[in-house]
């Protein structure tokens, strides 16, 4: 089955909080117009740089109000900081709002220093990650010793995604019946040799299958690839890729240890897993991403490119019109006049 497609925001517009988020949301109501099946938002705690939402469900919850199809998830929410009851009532309360729209991705959350802002010990933040995901998917799903109000009623409990960057964390989450959310970069595994690093999808290939492995008979799969796409008209094309070098740059050397300036912009694109470039250049590159083609949802976002918001804009228009159809990936684009007006 080809994957529907999904947009994600870190919501790290080059601007002010307010007009960041009326970016996010202008950009939501955009993405179900065009036929995108879900809208995803990264929740990231005390640094606007990292990422620009502390508080998920506020955002979606007025994203919920603009719109009437797409669904909305977090991607992630990030369980160790939370209280897991107060996480599960906001989750529920969504649901509630969005008539069975939500997706709750969780994960861990990955800075120490915001775990200990939170009264957290970040050496035990794993364990604590798990003994909140218990209690939360208790609540969830009604077996608690407490109930929610409101109550769920819509199968939110089987709407939960987990992320990982390991085959053990993958068929971990397999076996809870959860679906799999995949970086859109990658770890390099330990036993890799070589100058050259694998690609993305050849690593996660391990995960998918651990997840595929341990999911229970009858449970159907749910396999979520993130992406970063930034497809733009030719005339575009030189101007957005001159303002990429600097953020890939800084994300390659961070990730990759790679001196900033000592490699092209097009080996750039490739080490950060970027595919920009016109219609054509995104069908080529994505089309070589075995494990995107074998999900059940590819999920695209514009980091760390993070071009203008016109050039995200058209971008989601340009994926959905040309890059989709071209890889037989289902879009169902809104005729003009059936479209919301905010």
């Amino acid at each position: 089955m080809a994957p529907t497609i999904g947009f994600f925001t870190r919501v790290l517009d080059d601007a002010a909080a307010a007009e960041r988020y009326r970016i996010a949301l202008e950009q939501i109501e955009l993405a179900e117009s065009l036929g995108f099946e879900t809208a995803w938002v990264a929740q990231h705690h005390l640094d606007g740089a990292e990422g620009g939402l502390p508080s998920p469900f506020v955002l979606l919850a007025a994203a919920a109000a603009r719109t009437a199809r797409i669904r909305l998830g977090t991607a992630i929410l990030t369980l160790a900081h939370e209280h897991p009851a107060r996480a599960a009532e906001d989750a529920v309360v969504l649901d509630t709002i969005a008539g069975g729209r939500a997706e709750l991705g969780l994960g861990t959350g990955g800075s120490p220093r915001t775990l200990s802002a939170f009264g957290e010990d970040p050496g035990q933040r794993r364990a604590i990650y798990d003994a909140k995901l218990v209690r939360l998917r208790s609540l969830i799903a009604g077996t608690a010793d407490q109930s929610l109000y409101p109550q769920q009623q819509t199968g939110l409990e089987g709407r939960i995604w987990q992320a990982t960057f390991s085959p053990e964390g993958a068929g971990a989450i397999g076996a809870q019946g959860d679906g799999l959310m995949l970086s859109r970069v990658q770890p390099i595994p330990s036993e890799h040799t070589g100058d050259v690093p694998p690609r993305v999808w050849e690593v996660q290939r391990r995960l998918v299958d651990a997840y595929l492995d341990a999911l229970p008979s009858g449970v159907a799969p749910r396999v979520l690839a993130s992406r970063s796409v930034v497809v733009v008209d030719p005339a575009d094309r030189s101007a957005v890729r001159a303002h990429a070098e600097a953020g890939i740059g800084a994300q390659v050397a961070q990730l990759h240890g790679i001196t900033p300036g000592s490699l092209s912009l097009d080996e750039l694109l490739v080490r950060s897993e970027t595919h920009l470039g016109t219609p054509a250049e995104v069908i080529d590159s994505l089309a070589a991403d075995t494990v995107a083609a074998g999900a059940t949802e590819v999920s695209i976002q514009v980091h760390s490119v993070d071009p203008d918001a016109s050039i995200t804009n058209r971008s989601l228009e340009l994926f959905a019109r040309e890059v989709a159809p071209a890889l037989g990936w289902p879009v169902a684009i809104e005729p003009q006049e059936a479209r919301r007006v905010a």
